[in-house]
């Protein structure tokens, strides 16, 4: 195994200690602390409800971050997903690997290496990586909207590293339908 240092820029403000990346204030947690208050509220909330507020709020945390990381970087389109992929991949939350996307058209296929929840909780033979599922969804509906395409999504992860016989998780962005149209409304959060 080797190692290299972090790829992202780090600034410390010398009066009040926020870290910053980019455009936007960071924190900078051990892995197993996060996990494992993420399981806490799991445990209490189940993880079926759990996963229905984290898809709020990823999807509006991707929408923000999208938004910001392009004004910061003079960037547009695909090239702000795949800056956003590569910035979660170097934050250590796993290797986000982009296999397919079509902005317009409301798709994406992400493969997931490596997942600091699959680490923590190991073969458990069941979905725990939830927490990023409404990220891809508000990624693509921000860049879409700056774009000035009528485009919205739904994400769902279709496999995970937890699960048997995988060694890899698997997310799928499409557009939504009318037949998804009652689940897009519930899981839209307040912005």
């Amino acid at each position: 195994m080797s190692y290299h240092a972090p790829e992202m820029p780090i600034q410390v403000d010398d009066e009040t200690g926020v870290w910053t990346t980019d455009a936007l204030p960071m924190l900078y947690v051990p892995r197993h602390f996060f996990v494992n208050n993420h399981m806490a509220v799991e445990n209490e909330l189940g993880a079926e409800k759990y996963a229905e507020a984290l898809y709020r709020a990823g999807y509006k945390s991707a929408y923000y971050w999208c938004e910001k990381e392009a004004e910061c970087h003079g960037i547009s389109g695909d090239e702000i997903f795949h800056h956003y992929m590569k910035r979660l991949s170097q934050r250590g939350w796993g290797l986000f690997i982009t296999e397919a996307l079509d902005i317009k058209a409301g798709t994406a296929k992400v493969r997931l290496e490596n997942s600091a929840f699959v680490y923590q909780y190991g073969k458990v033979n069941r979905m725990v990586d939830y927490m990023f599922t409404g990220w891809f969804s508000g990624a693509i509906d921000q860049i879409a909207k700056s774009l000035g395409y009528d485009t919205r999504t739904l994400s769902e992860q279709t496999q995970c590293a937890a699960q048997d016989g995988c060694d890899v998780g698997y997310f799928e962005v499409k557009p939504v339908t009318a037949e998804s149209e009652a689940l897009w409304q519930s899981l839209q959060p307040d912005f």
